[in-house]
């Protein structure tokens, strides 16, 4: 049973991609994509009670092999609500609130954090999408435990890391059509990233601004999912760049969205924030040629060939490969194919295999994560001794 209470995003394509592709019985139980801090708090419950009338149609907890959530639920509630009837569970992290940056205005609730902590320490396996978030969030952990004045739980991160684990996420997409020759008309720029603040739309139209001061000509498609607050920067977009937009709006049909983007020639981000990228895999996969920043997981998913052409630094570098990228795409048609068949190791086809065993394995050695004690060489360490806040 996979239980996703943020049923939206890369959140939804997982979920999906995985029980589509896996060679195990997967059942999804789902919350719309909403009210995310809410679902963190209360998703639990609401699932249990679900979980209790399906169980009087037939189908109990205590019937599956395995749990699979995702990290915007407490695990660690609904597994004492499920007491000894909850099957082993693996929880999956596409984000953490340890790292996640915050909006203009919004506070850090430290609640979330260890929420964070006590689901992880409830599965009996921990799952990152990137060794990125994965290096991240035991960095930051230490720093936030110390956060507490006094009787700090420092032999948490030691607990975690030996049931944790790295597994990009599968992708679903098909290759584009790169024997094609490309179209004479200004290159096609994507953004098909989430309409939110941790994508930071303004660096990317600031990049865009700078082509159209240099008189660079370009098309542009505004694709990705959008939520209750969009940046103000989309709208001064379309007033901005007009007939250059040939797209704009999220389209939730997966073969029109793939059509747009192998129309496509750069694929563009300048994320504060990604984890994996499954868009820029989808978007290269279908023959863009990618512009990246040289930080987040970017330099972990394209290969070590690619990173001189297409990761930058610092926006001076973000415009210029840019412009450049864009008088130049049209006879790039080599290096299309190859970024696109090194995204091929992404596939679910490739990728579910390594799912399903780590499955497997969890559900035959079934027990040992709920409440796992620390090491005596952790107790050791973390006696109860007095602290600053920091």
């Amino acid at each position: 049973m996979f239980l996703e209470p943020f049923f939206g995003g890369s959140h939804r394509d997982f979920a999906e991609g995985l029980a589509a592709h896996s060679r195990h019985e997967i059942d999804l139980v789902t919350l719309p994509a909403r009210f995310w801090k809410w679902r963190m708090r209360g998703a639990a419950l609401h699932f249990w009670g679900k979980l209790q009338a399906l169980s009087r149609r037939g189908r109990p907890l205590g019937s599956y092999d395995g749990l699979i959530a995702s990290g915007l639920m407490s695990l660690s509630d609904f597994r004492s609500l499920a007491g000894a009837g909850c099957p082993p569970a693996m929880v999956y992290f596409h984000e953490s609130q340890l790292t996640y940056p915050l909006s203009a205005g919004e506070s850090f609730d430290a609640q979330f954090g260890f929420t964070d902590i006590t689901t992880a320490l409830s599965a009996d396996r921990v799952v990152f999408n990137s060794r990125t978030h994965h290096e991240r969030f035991f960095s930051e952990l230490p720093g936030f435990l110390n956060m507490m004045p006094d009787c700090r739980p420092n032999w948490v991160a030691a607990a975690i890391r030996r049931k944790a684990r790295v597994l990009h996420p599968g992708c679903r997409f098909e290759g584009g059509d790169l024997t094609r020759p490309r179209r004479e008309d200004p290159p096609l720029i994507i953004w098909n990233h989430r309409w939110e603040f941790d994508k930071n739309p303004e660096g990317f139209f600031e990049g865009l601004d700078a082509l159209m001061e240099g008189g660079t000509e370009f098309r542009l498609a505004l694709l990705g999912e959008r939520y209750r607050n969009i940046p103000a920067a989309f709208a001064r977009a379309r007033e901005r760049y007009g007939g250059r937009i040939i797209h704009d709006g999220y389209i939730p049909d997966k073969n029109a969205y793939q059509n747009i983007l192998r129309q496509g020639d750069i694929v563009v981000s300048t994320a504060f924030q990604e984890n994996f990228g499954i868009s820029v895999v989808e978007a290269i996969a279908a023959g863009c040629l990618p512009l990246l920043p040289r930080r987040l997981s970017y330099p972990e998913i394209l290969p070590p060939e690619f990173h001189k052409e297409f990761l930058y630094e610092g926006h001076g570098d973000f415009v210029q490969k840019l412009a450049w990228l864009a008088m130049n795409a049209s006879r790039m048609s080599d290096a299309r194919r190859r970024l696109s068949r090194a995204m091929a190791v992404h596939a679910w086809e490739k990728a579910s295999g390594a799912y399903d065993d780590l499955l497997a394995e969890m559900a035959l050695s079934a027990g040992g994560g709920c409440g796992v004690p620390p090491s005596p060489a952790d107790r050791d360490s973390v006696l109860d001794k007095p602290g600053r806040v920091g």
